[in-house]
């Protein structure tokens, strides 16, 4: 019964290896668009963008006109 030998160094190193490709492979799929994909995506996101403001139930400043509300001295 003799155990199988195992170099810790080349063990690492290859598991060092095996997650940079990991990595690389995780980057391409973010950073891999070509410049017509992105501005595509950019459009949509932007039509989005505006829908979304214009669905908007109150102003951004977050009050309403009148001045009854609380806080206010009659």
């Amino acid at each position: 019964m003799t155990a199988e030998i195992i170099n810790l160094r080349k063990f690492r190193k290859a598991r060092e290896r095996a997650e940079k490709e990991r990595l690389a492979a995780e980057n391409r799929v973010r950073h891999g668009r070509s410049k017509a994909e992105r501005e595509a995506s950019e459009g949509i996101e932007a039509i989005e963008r505006r829908r979304h403001d214009g669905a908007a139930l109150e102003d951004a400043a977050g009050g309403s006109d009148d001045d009854s509300g609380p806080g206010k001295a009659s």
